[in-house]
């Protein structure tokens, strides 16, 4: 006879940017006991809401999302961060009966979470402003060779335009004595949830890639450039933060310093907008034991509640 599993339960609801995560999720909250936990790298930062896609204020109200605005720009967020938050997050929504519904399209997190994480040195200010400091006077290609000397391994899977991992591998380096990829593999804490993943996943990307250009254009409307801008005047913030490294910041801010003009900002910040959406989505066909949903099927929401269903009622 077989054990029943105790664990609570979590679902992921997870897929590429503008596929209607956030609609289904306030959908699926309709209808089920389900607490909102947000999943995504950018909507961690304060102040970033129109370009980051940000649910609006009365989405929030009727459907608050955990980890929304938690962090002011400045601030570095990690993924072992995001993983202690949602943890606790999602246990303070068992307490009080609630499923905790993870949503969001940063593969990292829902990694991290899912997966735990190698117990790596933490982050140190200053070593990571003497990296930034060589990177500014040197290039990061330079440093990028210098970690392929120190880690080759680490440096086949990092790419040398990818100064975030770069400088977090030397970091580990530094700190520990070791090299990054001979830590990957110590043990790992796998989350305590019996969890249901469903994974939006167009089948044609020729609907997400119009979405993804009328979503821009629509933030444009809103004042996007604006709110950029308001981000510049802070004086405290530069454009290599983790923040605005954000796809469609990153673009705003070399717009903003003149190195494009409008037409070619808004070309390279849908374009950049489609990368990450392939990114993200050749990230979930490697899921395998998501169910799939096409967002632009029709029947996709139904499918969902299906599935919910049987997950809250076995």
């Amino acid at each position: 006879m077989s054990v029943p599993d105790r664990r609570p339960r979590a679902v992921f609801l997870m897929g590429p940017t503008a596929a209607g995560k956030t609609a289904l999720a306030c959908a699926l909250a309709e209808r089920y006991p389900l607490g909102l936990i947000s999943v995504d790298s950018a909507l961690v930062y304060r102040g970033l809401d129109i370009g980051s896609a940000k649910p609006d204020a009365a989405t929030l109200a009727r459907h608050p999302h955990a980890l929304i605005d938690i962090r002011d720009p400045a601030e570095p967020y990690s993924a072992a961060e995001f993983r202690a938050d949602a943890l606790a997050a999602m246990r303070r929504l068992v307490e009080v009966g609630r499923t905790p519904l993870l949503v969001g399209g940063t593969g990292l997190y829902f990694r991290a979470l899912e997966r735990g994480l190698s117990a790596l040195p933490g982050a140190d200010p200053g070593l990571r402003a003497r990296l930034a400091a060589e990177a500014a006077g040197q290039g990061w290609a330079v440093l990028h060779a210098r970690l392929a000397r120190l880690d080759p391994l680490a440096a086949a899977r990092i790419r040398a335009s990818d100064p975030q991992r770069i400088q977090r591998a030397l970091e580990v380096i530094e700190l520990s004595g070791r090299p990054l990829s001979a830590q990957l593999d110590a043990a790992r804490m796998r989350l305590p949830y019996r969890v249901l993943k469903l994974a939006l996943i167009p089948v044609d990307r020729t609907p997400l890639h119009a979405r993804i250009a009328t979503r821009f254009d629509a933030m444009l409307a809103a004042g996007f450039l604006d709110e950029v801008r308001g981000l510049r005047e802070r004086g405290d913030l530069q454009r290599d933060l983790p923040a605005l490294r954000a796809v469609g910041y990153r673009q705003a801010w070399a717009h903003l310093d003149g190195c494009t003009d409008a037409a070619g900002f808004r070309s390279q910040a849908i374009a950049a907008t489609r990368q990450l959406a392939k990114r993200q989505i050749t990230w979930l066909r490697g899921e395998l034991d998501a169910r799939v949903l096409d967002p632009e099927d029709g029947g996709g929401a139904c499918r969902a509640l299906r599935a919910l269903d049987d997950f809250l009622t076995d």
